[in-house]
Parts: C-alpha cells; sequence; structure tokens
C-alpha cells in the first residue's frame, strides 16, 4: 500500500550552479510512503505524516546553501567561522558560515532528482512504524508571469533565516491605476533575477573588504559570524533589512520614481507567501 500526500511543504534554499552561481529556489514537495496497513486500517495517520516530514526537512536542507562539492574550480576548507566555499567560476564568491548553513552533496551539479533521494534516505534511516519506503519529489511552483530567484540573509531573525546564503524563487505583481502592469513585472523580475539582496549596514569595509568589482557583507547572528563575497553586479543594496516588507516596500517606492505613478507591489517571498506594500506619485 502506498500513502501519498503533494504539497507537503516546501524548501526555500540558495544554491551553487556552476553556470548561473548563486541562486534562489522554493520548491514544493511531494511525498509518497509504502507500507502494511495496521489494525485501524490505515498505513500512517495523515496528522502524523505532515510534521514528522516537515521537522525533518526544517532541519536539514532548507534555509541551507546547497553545495555541489565535485563542481569544477570549487574550494572548500574549514576557518573560523565553520566552512569556507570559495569558487571561480561562472565568477568569484566566497562563503564563510557556520557548518549548519551548508549543505554539501558530492556531485558536481544539484539537481533536484538527486536531492529528493538523498532527502528520502535520510528519512529512511529512521523511519515510523510500518513504513518500508519513502519517496519524494521537488517541484517548481508553477507561475504565470514574471518571477525570479534571490538570496539573502537575516542577521536578526530568531531562525535559520539568518543565514546569509538562502534563497526564494518568486511571482511579482505591480499594480499601477489599478491595472496590473505586466511589463514591469518583467522588467523588474529582469533586474532582480538570480541576485543577492544585501542590507546597507551589512556591506563590510576595510582592507579585508576590498577587491576590485567585488562586494563583501559581513555579520554576526546567532548561530555565528558569516560572510558573503560576491561581484558587484550580482548584489543589489538595500538600505534596510531584506525582509519581504522591506522588499515590497523598496521596489514600490523606486517603481513610482521611475515612472511617476503610484505603484501597489505585491512581493512573494517563495510559495504562497510575502508582502504588498504601495507608494504615492
Amino acid at each position: 500500500m502506498t500513502l501519498f500526500v503533494n504539497r507537503l511543504s516546501h524548501l526555500d534554499v540558495s544554491l551553487w550552479c556552476p553556470q548561473r552561481g548563486l541562486i534562489g529556489a522554493s520548491w514544493h514537495v511531494d511525498a509518497e510512503l509504502d507500507g502494511e496497513l495496521g489494525e485501524d486500517g490505515m498505513l500512517f495517520d495523515f496528522g502524523e505524516v505532515k510534521p514528522w516530514i516537515k521537522s525533518r526537512l526544517d532541519g536539514g536542507a532548507d534555509h541551507t546553501l546547497l553545495i555541489p562539492a565535485r563542481a569544477p574550480d570549487l574550494e572548500i576548507v574549514e576557518c573560523g567561522e565553520g566552512l569556507c566555499v570559495r569558487a571561480t567560476r561562472p565568477y568569484a564568491m566566497e562563503i564563510r558560515a557556520p557548518r549548519q548553513a551548508f549543505t554539501l552533496m558530492p556531485w558536481s551539479a544539484i539537481t533536484t532528482e538527486r536531492l529528493a533521494d538523498q532527502m528520502a534516505k535520510e528519512l529512511m534511516k529512521r523511519p515510523p512504524p510500518r513504513v518500508s519506503a519513502i519517496r519524494l519529489r521537488l517541484r517548481e511552483e508553477a507561475i504565470e508571469g514574471a518571477s525570479y530567484t534571490y538570496s539573502h540573509g537575516l542577521k536578526r531573525h530568531v531562525g535559520n533565516c539568518q543565514r546569509i546564503a538562502h534563497g526564494h524563487r518568486s511571482r511579482l505583481h505591480i499594480w499601477q491605476r489599478g491595472v496590473r502592469m505586466p511589463g514591469l513585472e518583467a522588467e523588474w523580475a529582469e533586474r532582480l533575477d538570480d541576485r543577492y539582496l544585501i542590507d546597507q549596514q551589512d556591506i563590510a569595509t576595510g582592507d579585508d573588504a576590498v577587491a576590485k568589482g567585488m562586494m563583501t557583507t559581513r555579520y554576526r547572528a546567532d548561530q555565528g559570524r558569516f560572510l558573503l563575497r560576491l561581484p558587484v553586479d550580482r548584489c543589489i543594496v538595500l538600505p534596510t533589512p531584506t525582509t519581504v516588507e522591506h522588499i515590497a516596500s523598496w521596489l514600490a517606492r523606486r517603481i513610482t520614481e521611475e515612472t511617476g505613478r503610484t505603484t501597489r507591489v505585491q512581493a512573494f517571498e517563495g510559495v504562497d507567501k510575502g508582502a504588498i506594500a504601495e507608494a504615492q506619485s
């Protein structure tokens, strides 16, 4: 007998891609569980399936930076923060963070199929009673219209959002005079796509932060010390923390300034959540 739960949970992560560099991702998680029926006529109570799997996903890959350890031109070493990951392809990058901020995989690239298989294997190390196999599937949200991926870190967050490189794949809705503006949505999604969003207060200064064409962000949070260095053109600086509330407000103000029209923005943070802000012309 097989029990299935679609959209059981979702993952918000960043990953290092040998072709695109640092990108954000949001995936639905579908699950199938094989096993024998109990005397109650059930394999596993749905009310127990969801929190059991979700708690293990939350303590695993979710809100981490996925690193394909065998990617070309990639170096992983220990450092004072925990681990240091450096890359030169497709552009220069350095990140230092506590170990729990990373998910290292012995692959040359991250794929959803291999990641889902690996997560299912981890779940089967201590399966629920009567469960003989678990299969997971990761899939992107179906989005009509504009979307973009971004990465960020929130140093004041009490949970795993404080990790300096986690990310999302998000919708973007923009209204002016009560009308959706798909052209503006596509334009701003392209500007934001595959970018790292930085709180201006976290930009590092000093000799160790200076490198031609590079930007360094650094902070200390409850989980430890974090540093990320990227090319300037991969970064977007906000005058505030990069919460989705501030992202929505910043976008509304910028678009209003550029177009001269009152603008309402619905900014998503991954799947089915986000913030709405409006700026007057």
